[in-house]
């Protein structure tokens, strides 16, 4: 297996993710930029080399990539060629027709209709249709709308070292930078992550309906997202009211999620317990909570859904993507 992109906030998680499940592999590779290669890396109590990436095909049968979309792009192709399957964790091929978009608990049977390589989705999308999904097949989903409240960690190492930094120049008198964001993000919440689109949203509002129709194999949902940076380190909060095309209570839905795959439903309001990044943070599992009956909606609900963008998000996805395929179909 090779991990591509090892140096970064994903690449780092993917790693421990590994580790933690004990993914059975023979050989681990790691590589980055020239300028991260040397570095060394801890795995299953060994110091792993970092190398520099060739441009070329890899000496590996799995190729796990999250070093960004222009290189995915550039690089994908000539390692489906040398032989490896890739699950890419870029943008580079989510909206190519031919490419699976996988979540594994949702379509686990697009896996095997690679030719190649395997899209892991936005890591937005990923936490919502975790929660979505097990609803929307108990009672269909026909609007949703979203607003996220997305962490640092959503624009990696860079993105939480910005926020750490700039927070500690706030408290000393300073005035906060902003480099990776659009603005300083210290005590603000800044309502644009990614490029404006020709309708008024951003391309990160825009992921979350192609990327939730594509996975659900359900263009019919209508989806309207509003996405905000906010300043916490990691985990994504999503508050979501969801229209039903069946009767739903909340009774009903809390049933649903309790068994979930990969859902912790956290909806205790009476006692303070309801999803939280800080709950969220290193958790495997999506929090859904503060489940309650929509006050615009008549088959409708509102809830809360915390997950931990670089787990859920991006690296365990992926790895859970590369064990299923190794039982097959």
């Amino acid at each position: 297996m090779a991990v591509v992109g090892a140096t970064g906030a994903v690449g780092r998680e993917i790693l421990k993710v590994l580790e933690a499940r004990d993914f059975p592999l023979s050989e681990l590779r790691l590589y980055a930029s020239p300028r991260s290669a040397g570095a060394r890396l801890p795995f299953r109590g060994e110091e792993i080399p970092v190398e520099p990436l060739p441009e070329g095909p890899l000496p590996v049968d799995l190729v796990l990539a999250s070093a960004g979309g222009a290189l995915s792009k550039a690089l994908a192709p000539l390692w489906v060629q040398g032989g490896a399957l890739v699950i890419d964790n870029s943008s580079a091929f989510r909206y190519e027709p031919w490419v699976p978009l996988v979540i594994p608990e949702v379509n686990r049977e697009k896996i095997f209709a690679h030719q190649g390589i395997i899209a892991n989705p936005n890591c937005t999308t990923a936490i919502l249709a975790m929660a979505l999904w097990p609803l929307h097949r108990a009672f269909r989903a026909r609007r949703v709308v979203v607003a996220t409240y997305q962490a640092a960690s959503g624009a990696g190492a860079k993105g939480m070292e910005e926020l750490l930094s700039e927070t500690h120049r706030f408290l000393h008198g300073e005035t906060p930078r902003a480099e990776v964001f659009a603005h300083p993000l210290p005590f603000n919440v800044v309502p644009h992550i990614d490029a404006f689109q020709e309708n008024g949203y951003t391309r990160e509002e825009m992921k979350v309906v192609w990327e939730t129709h594509k996975i659900f194999g359900d263009d019919s949902i209508k989806i309207s997202a509003t996405a905000v940076r906010v300043p916490t380190l990691r985990a994504h909060a999503e508050a979501a009211s969801v229209e039903f095309a069946e009767p739903v209570t909340p009774e009903a839905a809390r049933e649903v999620l309790r068994g979930a795959p990969g859902v912790e439903l956290v909806d205790e309001p009476e006692k303070r317990r309801y999803p939280m990044p800080l709950t969220a943070s290193g958790k495997w599992d999506v929090e859904v909570g503060r489940i309650r009956k929509s006050l615009a909606f008549e088959n409708g609900l509102d809830l809360f859904v915390v997950g931990d963008q670089l787990l859920k998000g991006a690296a365990l996805n992926a790895v859970q993507i590369a064990e299923e395929w190794l039982k097959g179909p």
